[in-house]
């Protein structure tokens, strides 16, 4: 027996869409964390719904027509995110994982938080002023569990 990847758990590109669709709409209307996306791009829901796939094991579709973690990280680089805009970020993703019906069997829902929060402090960390971030990794590849090796 084949243990499904967290993409497939999920229901694929079509589920991860609805995610990052009814997110966005979430986050335009907040007044934490939408001034962050107040110029956003038409389609970045749709871009991060194709980050989300490849992190969970799906298509490499974010690295082959996006650019992969350079580009992603081009997007944090000098936000100055604040730890209450991060908190807000996964509170409405979390909200619109429940809205648009993502599984929530705890193992999918503690491994897709996992991420969530890894991704979310990452991100933190590279947006403030003066931060170093490695300008060229690999997509992270989150799977039931397992996080990637803490590399300081």
């Amino acid at each position: 027996m084949t243990v499904p990847t967290l993409y497939e758990w999920a229901g694929g590109s079509a589920a991860l869409e609805r995610l990052t669709e009814r997110f966005y709409q979430l986050v335009v209307a907040d007044d934490v964390i939408g001034p962050l996306f107040a110029n956003m791009d038409p389609g970045h829901p749709r871009h991060v719904a194709m980050w989300l796939a490849e992190v969970f094991g799906g298509p490499d579709r974010y690295t082959t027509e996006r650019g992969g973690y350079p580009n992603m990280l081009a997007h944090h680089l000098g936000k100055g995110i604040t730890e209450a805009q991060r908190r807000r970020w996964v509170n409405l993703l979390v909200d619109a994982a429940d809205e648009v019906g993502l599984p929530d069997d705890p193992e999918f829902r503690a491994a897709f938080m996992g991420y969530i929060e890894w991704g979310t402090r990452l991100a933190l960390a590279n947006s403030q002023p003066g931060a170093t971030p490695p300008p060229d990794a690999p997509v992270p590849h989150w799977g039931w569990g397992v996080a990637p090796p803490y590399q300081p």
